[in-house]
């Protein structure tokens, strides 16, 4: 999963909390948060269209932009977990 943040952001803040909550019941689920400040944040922008932060993108796919809530991340993690 890659977070695209940007420091200031509140529902980033929010999202990393909420990450932070569930990742001990997901042990294989790698998080790499990137600035979305940065070269490599403006490319996944530009590449996944993200227009709000922060951007989720789970297995090359932009699941969300602009926050999600514990539920909708919970049931895209088990559909991937049943894959």
């Amino acid at each position: 999963m890659t977070l695209v943040t940007r420091e200031g952001c509140v529902h980033c803040a929010q999202t990393k909390e909420l990450l932070k909550k569930i990742q001990p019941e997901y042990p294989d689920l790698v998080v790499e948060e990137i600035d979305m400040t940065t070269p490599q944040g403006q490319e996944l922008i530009s590449k996944y269209g993200i227009m709000s932060s922060p951007g989720i993108i789970i297995n090359g796919e932009l699941f969300s932009m602009g926050g999600t809530t514990e539920k909708e991340l919970r049931a895209e993690l088990a559909k991937l977990i049943k894959k």
